[in-house]
């Protein structure tokens, strides 16, 4: 992602106006999958913006963008992709319950993550699947937090 790398924000926000644009060409209708591909990467920009600020707008953009996604990439139909956007969506989710001291977002989040990973395994996917496996861990750090 443009500008991920970098610790300013202009070049996520290039990305995501990007993406924005790219979204009135590639629609659902026409092309469901780049449909869904794009709004998953708008998704990426926005979930690194939100985690450079203190509030959870971003993130709340970036929950939407990877929620479209996964209209279009289901379990069924590419599971893979659909892993890859779900355990991110999870791993978001969490970064939000974490800013809102929020325990049942955070349950779904380390839901939605911890049913990605066999997937992600199953399909080859060793470096997705460790990621994911981080951010498991993460999310039981949190409840923990959350919960005592």
């Amino acid at each position: 992602i443009l500008g991920q790398r970098e610790s300013g924000t202009e070049r996520l926000e290039e990305a995501v106006t990007a993406y924005r644009a790219a979204l009135e060409e590639r629609t659902r209708n026409r092309v469901p999958l780049e449909w869904a591909a794009t709004q998953n990467n708008l998704g990426n920009a926005l979930q690194i913006l939100g985690q450079r600020e203190s509030g959870t707008e971003r993130l709340e953009e970036a929950v939407t963008a990877y929620r479209a996604a996964l209209e279009e990439r289901t379990r069924e139909r590419v599971p893979l992709d659909w892993a890859g956007t779900s355990y991110i969506l999870g791993y978001t989710e969490l970064l939000i319950a974490e800013r809102t001291d929020d325990l049942k977002r955070a349950k779904d989040g380390a839901e939605r993550i911890e049913s990605a990973i066999p997937v992600l395994e199953e399909g080859g996917h060793a470096v997705w699947a460790d990621a994911a496996k981080h951010y498991l861990g993460k999310a039981k750090v949190i409840l923990k937090r959350l919960t005592d």
